[in-house]
């Protein structure tokens, strides 16, 4: 339907009348935007092959820095889990629940700073927001290898994990809601696929960084958690500051872009979910549909069975080998969830479909979880690690662009992804308590929880796809007793009912 709605807007560019209308509704999406309408000419006809071409290039721009950026927020939370290998327990006195709770302090502003950073995006730009954040949170992270152990030092520590949240909760969901305003949603999943392999490279990284980072323990009279905290901290600045000169707003400002360029990647976006196109101001009401819409709290569910296991299983990685062994072992798992990643995002796209790899994702997970949970050798174990890294990791990218494909509307799309993602990160909140140091080696509690959310996907996730199921079906129906009738509606009143349009198609 995206195609056609496309290819419309090309073919009736011939007449005087239509091209004026193009033009008109070009100028009316550069000004949603805040771009310049003027410099927007009428959308060209590009051949399969320039298409292809055109968003090559757009990946090139876009997709590299924002991969980088997402790879330091990733090795920034997840490297406390190296530090403790290099003594930050110990030297901290992180007795007790203290490790834990430290945890936990990073997604409670996380998640809930998450929903209002993606509504400002927009009014302070992409390319000052985005890197500007990626700063604040390298400075913070460079400061917290500096706690020290005396009085405060346990709330220095809290402190600065809540500052991290904070700082941190801007990045994902408005690049994925950036993304989503560039690429049509068939090509979504892919692009977030690349964006998310950082993650999943961060996880190899971070072993081989944290084991390089080791030898420096003593110097400066650190250890070497500080210094994993300092050096990962500083690399998190140097990439922020690079991404002021790179990170580009939206397409009809995007001066690596020609001016036809501009207008057609506007045009294809636009008309992407409906031939009449999406709203594109902000109304109150957007907040009251989405929370109102079931597909948003369904998905709600089905994020949480992937992302408990994938940060239970990057926090805590316990092979119960020594400290380095520990480390490198970390690697493996990681190089195959990442490659596993891009290959099912781009299957994802090819056929137009998220739930079989969500599936698949949460069978890895659930298989991967009974291994360790059962008395079995530490190889067998580590196989296991293997599933439930690749199933998380993997199935993550259909689960955030699957809801995203289902929204329509700007901002609507905007309100929905970031609750989707605020909320749905407690449950990292809830898999950095439930891995306790008195379960070891086993920990029965904790991959028992885990294997919960798993059940819980598999129960919400055949919900979602049969109610797609059902109400694509009777919209296909309306459709032909209205055409049968005659009853036609208005392009403003198709663009106001978004997702519940007639002749909008719920992507499975």
């Amino acid at each position: 339907m995206s195609e056609k709605g496309s290819e419309r807007c090309v073919e009736v560019s011939g007449t005087e009348k239509e091209s004026v209308e193009d033009t008109v509704q070009t100028a009316k999406a550069a000004r949603a935007y805040g771009g310049d309408p003027d410099e927007l000419p009428p959308p060209p006809t590009l051949t399969a092959e320039q298409e292809k071409r055109l968003w090559r290039k757009i990946d090139l721009h876009l997709v590299p820095i924002l991969t980088l950026m997402y790879l330091c927020s990733f090795l920034d939370r997840g490297n406390i889990g190296n530090a403790k290998l290099q003594g930050l327990t110990t030297q901290l006195d992180l007795t007790g629940n203290r490790y834990n709770i430290a945890l936990t302090m990073y997604f409670i502003p996380y998640c809930l700073f998450e929903c209002p950073a993606n509504l400002v995006l927009k009014k302070f730009r992409p390319s000052r927001w985005l890197p500007g954040i990626t700063v604040v949170w390298g400075l913070i992270m460079t400061l917290m290898g500096l706690v020290k152990k005396q009085v405060y030092y346990y709330p220095q520590l809290v402190g600065a994990r809540v500052c991290l949240g904070v700082a941190e909760a801007g990045l994902f969901p408005g690049v994925v809601y950036y993304l989503s305003l560039w690429y049509p949603r068939h090509m979504l999943q892919y692009r977030v696929g690349m964006f998310f392999g950082g993650a999943t490279a961060a996880g190899a990284f971070s072993g081989l960084l944290a084991f390089g980072i080791s030898f420096m323990s003593g110097t400066a009279g650190l250890l070497g958690w500080s210094w994993i905290f300092i050096i990962e901290g500083l690399l998190t600045i140097v990439v922020g500051l690079v991404a002021f000169f790179v990170v580009v707003d939206f397409p009809q400002t995007a001066k690596f872009l020609t001016p036809e360029e501009r207008a057609w990647v506007v045009h294809r976006k636009k008309y992407d979910n409906s031939s009449v196109g999406e709203e594109e101001h902000f109304e109150v009401r957007h907040i009251w549909e989405t929370l109102l819409d079931w597909q948003v709290w369904i998905h709600l569910l089905i994020y949480m069975s992937i992302v408990a296991p994938l940060y239970g299983i990057s926090l805590f990685l316990p092979f119960g080998f020594s400290t380095t062994i520990s480390q490198l072992l970390t690697v493996p798992p990681y190089v195959v969830a990442t490659i596993t990643v891009l290959v099912w995002a781009s299957w994802s796209d090819r056929i137009k479909m998220r739930y079989p790899f969500i599936l698949a994702g949460l069978v890895l997970c659930f298989v991967g979880l009974a291994i360790n949970i059962a008395d079995a050798s530490a190889g067998a174990k580590y196989f296991g690690t293997f599933l439930v890294v690749t199933g998380s990791y993997a199935g993550f990218p259909g689960v955030v662009a699957w809801l995203g494909n289902n929204l329509a509307g700007h901002y609507k799309r905007g309100v929905g992804m970031a609750l989707h993602i605020g909320i749905g990160n407690f449950s990292g909140a809830i898999a950095s308590n439930i891995y306790r140091t008195q379960d070891a080696p086993r920990y029965i509690i904790g991959h028992g929880i885990e294997l919960m959310f798993v059940g819980i996907g598999f129960v919400a996730l055949p919900i979602a796809v049969l109610s797609y199921k059902r109400i694509n079906a009777r919209r296909e129906a309306a459709m032909r007793e209205a055409s049968e009738r005659g009853v036609k509606h208005t392009p403003e009143e198709l663009r106001r009912m978004g997702d519940r349009a007639p002749d909008f198609r719920y992507t499975l």
